[in-house]
């Protein structure tokens, strides 16, 4: 069985299916800003590469949902492989907020540990 496809919402935050049912939201911290105040990051702000300040951008996971009538099939991992493999080609850090992605996905997907933002920021939510 093919794997479903995936899409990258940047205006909304959020990875989704396609048929935008199930979805894992999303927002982008930076660090440095964080400490001034100011580090939510929003659609306008600059991109990673714009930055060029050396800190890593933070993406803080913050919800995975799947319809009940959607459950089952490996959607919310498909979202999470998507959102993690997005975050590294980024060369950003995740804080995993949501409790799906802390207490189920990443204990069974150690290889994405090393991407886990581990300093003392933490979600706002």
């Amino acid at each position: 069985m093919e794997p479903p496809a995936i899409v990258w919402n940047e205006n909304m935050q959020r990875f989704e299916t396609e048929d935008k049912a199930a979805f894992l939201e999303y927002r982008l911290i930076c660090p440095a800003a964080a400490a001034e105040g100011k580090g939510e990051v929003s659609a306008e702000s600059p991109s990673v590469e714009e930055e060029g300040k050396g800190d890593r951008m933070v993406m803080d996971m913050l919800h995975t949902y799947v319809p009940r009538s959607k459950r089952g099939m490996g959607l919310a991992k498909h979202l999470c492989v998507a959102a993690f493999s997005h975050a590294q080609s980024r060369s950003m850090l995740v804080i995993p907020t949501c409790s799906y992605i802390s207490d189920t996905f990443l204990p069974q997907n150690p290889s994405w540990s090393p991407l886990v933002y581990n300093e003392e920021l933490r979600s706002s939510m």
